[in-house]
């Protein structure tokens, strides 16, 4: 069975690039556009991992992944930003609000899925 892979994403290009990529190596995707949706999604469907982006509409991706390693039934799935979020010390601050790691915008479709299989177990 194929690792379900919540993307929370506002971004609709990068949205579809990033499905396109897990969908083409058999990962099935489940997409959130905001953070709330993002938790609320994470709760029903218990994915495997969870992309997330820093910039989003009305709760910001530090906020979702606190939020997200407060559940009991949540805190075990790994997060991973991505995020155009570069500058010196957005990696520790993404890693310090719950991430498990950090991918930069834009994403290398050469190397994306082997960046993320890093934090699967399939």
């Amino acid at each position: 069975m194929a690792s379900e892979i919540l993307i929370i994403e506002d971004n609709e290009q990068n949205l579809y690039l990033v499905t396109f990529i897990l969908e083409k190596h058999a990962y099935k995707v489940i997409q959130a556009r905001n953070g709330p949706d993002g938790l609320e999604m994470a709760k029903n469907c218990r994915p495997t991992l969870i992309l997330l982006d820093i910039q989003l509409p009305g709760m910001d991706g530090y906020t979702v992944a606190r939020r997200l390693k407060e559940q009991s039934g949540l805190k075990n799935i790994p997060i991973v930003a991505i995020t155009s979020y570069a500058m010196i010390g957005d990696r520790e601050k993404a890693l310090s609000a719950g991430c498990d790691g950090y991918i930069e915008k834009p994403i290398n479709p050469d190397t994306f899925i082997d960046d993320i299989r890093k934090f699967l177990h399939d």
